[in-house]
């Protein structure tokens, strides 16, 4: 179904955006479009957070977004592990307390690209500072307590029946309408259900445990270990599977997640000795959450159907590995909320609400295939080839092999939009796709996140930035520079022009012209001081999705 031209948000719509489910994603998307004065209704099923700390490791990246949600500084005050201490990972072989580890994941050493750094805190607070964020924006409705339990649409607009839960359960259903709808409802989405959308699932075949559990003994046996936050142990049963620790605070509330044998129930294993093994010693352990979930890859098999939107898990889950879900979600948010807002406010076209799908879903895909199953798969293989117990040598070659790797990892996962319909295309980049895999550099590059530089007037870029899209103009063509100002002007595209030279760290985007998304990436690459009218025009005609 495609939209009918009638400018949506009427007075017969109770919002123009409906988001069912208010978790991470929910929200930044709830503040994406609050931000931009788009009236959104979030429909959450809990009145509070769910106190299971999951999601915890955010990317510089992802706090970009915070950046630009203004809820950074709230946020890195409500983490849960002192700054001083640090929060890398570390990935060991057997047992966390023998002889073999190396540092995993070091997100610090692409901290250059980024604007922020990275941070840890449970999700149930990086929910509460959002929900807190989210409250501020009057645009913003946030209606807790209630289940979104049938979703339809029509050409003029969505209809979400919601009905109350909990001791308000007896109530009458509701019915809510709005433009458009996105479902941010977890892996099992009504919404993408009841709207359509099918999905591609790939079974792993284990069953996982989720351990809540406090231990303040475990803490005194990691402390050899400063600065880490996280802990992979790789075991040879486990065929490339893992143990995961992680801190939710310092110094004594840890979660665990682990494969278990089929049927396994919270009477039926003795978890304490599996930890305790996992460790190599006995410590401590108070168990406060035992939960198991089923380990597989989902994507859904597009991202749009109609007017209807899906985003974060209700579009793709996997393992918890690495920290890409959450992440990857917030991102999800990032990259709608503007394309929402845009066809709202009548400047963007239908293949810019298109290009949501055309950008995001490739790379999840490329995440899955390129990340975490490939490091299941590569884990498997080394398990299966080397054994301290067989061949010491040969292993520790391996291992050292192995630790280098992970530092490859950080700096190969640099999500793109290369091939993007809505991006301008450079000169060999005709057979390009959108991707997680690419590389971190400093030159601006269509497609690419764009990378944070000082300007000759003290200002970093990313304060420089509009809330529309940015022309950076560094030596170029006065002429040039007003011909995309008017044209903007002419098609209602927000622009913000930030004229300057390029001089110092800004000299490092070897392009006197660059126009950068409302998402910070790079829409189009001028390597002309001078531009010509008809590029002009078909510049901003591509990026508008006309």
């Amino acid at each position: 179904m495609t939209p009918s031209s009638q400018q949506p948000g009427t007075s017969t719509h109770d919002a123009e955006v409906i988001i069912v489910g208010g978790g991470p994603v929910g929200m930044g998307l709830a503040i994406e479009l609050g931000q931009r004065n788009i009236r959104c209704i979030v429909v959450e099923r809990y009145e509070q957070p769910q106190p299971i700390p999951k999601g915890q490791n955010l990317t510089q990246r992802t706090m970009e977004h915070f950046h630009a949600w203004q809820a950074e500084k709230e946020l890195r005050a409500a983490r849960t592990i002192p700054p001083e201490y640090g929060i890398g990972g570390l990935t060991a072989h057997g047992t966390l307390l023998g002889p073999y580890s190396y540092d995993w994941l070091q997100r610090d050493l692409v901290k250059p690209y980024y604007y922020t750094a990275n941070e840890r805190l449970p999700q149930y607070a990086t929910e509460a500072v959002l929900r807190a964020r989210a409250a501020q924006l009057p645009s913003v409705q946030l209606l807790t307590g209630h289940d979104a339990v049938e979703v339809a649409q029509d050409e003029q607009g969505v209809s979400v029946q919601v009905a109350p839960r909990g001791e308000a359960g007896g109530q009458a259903p509701r019915v809510l309408r709005a433009a458009y709808a996105v479902g941010c409802d977890g892996a099992r989405s009504r919404v993408r259900e009841q709207s359509g959308i099918t999905q591609t699932r790939t079974d792993h075949d284990r069953l996982m445990v989720l351990l809540v559990f406090r231990s303040t003994g475990l803490h005194e046996l990691l402390a050899r270990f400063p600065g880490k936050s996280y802990y992979n142990v790789l075991q040879s049963e486990l065929k490339g599977y893992w143990k995961f620790f992680g801190r939710v605070d310092l110094g004594s509330t840890w979660f665990f997640h682990a494969p278990v044998p089929p049927g396994t129930t919270a009477e039926n294993f003795d978890f304490k000795a599996y930890v305790q093994e996992a460790v190599g010693a006995p410590f401590d352990v108070d168990f406060e959450h035992i939960g198991f979930w089923d380990l597989r890859f989902m994507l859904a098999d597009r991202y749009r159907q109609g007017r209807v939107f899906v985003a974060g898990d209700a579009a793709h889950s996997h393992p918890p590995y690495g920290g890409y879900g959450v992440n990857s979600g917030l991102e999800d948010a990032r990259n709608l909320g503007w394309k929402l807002a845009a066809a709202l406010q009548g400047w963007g076209g239908e293949a810019l609400l298109d290009s949501y799908d055309a950008e995001r879903r490739p790379v999840f895909r490329s995440t899955i295939d390129d990340f975490i199953a490939k490091s299941i798969e590569t884990d498997r293989q080394f398990l299966e080839s080397h054994d301290p117990a067989r061949d010491r040598e040969a292993f520790e070659a391996a291992w050292h092999a192995r630790a280098h790797g992970a530092v490859g990892e950080v700096h190969a996962f640099e999500p793109h939009y290369e091939g993007s319909p809505v991006v301008g295309q450079e000169e060999g980049q005709a057979a390009a796709v959108c991707s997680a895999k690419g590389s971190h550099r400093f030159d601006a590059r269509a497609g690419h996140h764009l990378a944070p530089a000082l300007l000759p007037d003290g200002r970093n870029v990313f304060e420089a930035f509009g809330a529309g899209y940015t022309l950076l103009a560094m030596g170029a063509d006065p002429a040039s520079v007003q011909r995309f100002a008017a044209a903007a002007q002419q098609a209602g595209l927000p622009l913000t022009v930030v004229q300057t030279q390029a001089q110092g760290e800004a000299a490092r985007y070897e392009a006197p012209l660059v126009l950068v998304r409302p998402d910070a990436f790079v829409a189009w690459v001028g390597h002309s001081v001078e531009v010509d009218e008809g590029t002009v025009q078909a510049v901003l005609q591509r990026v508008q999705g006309r």
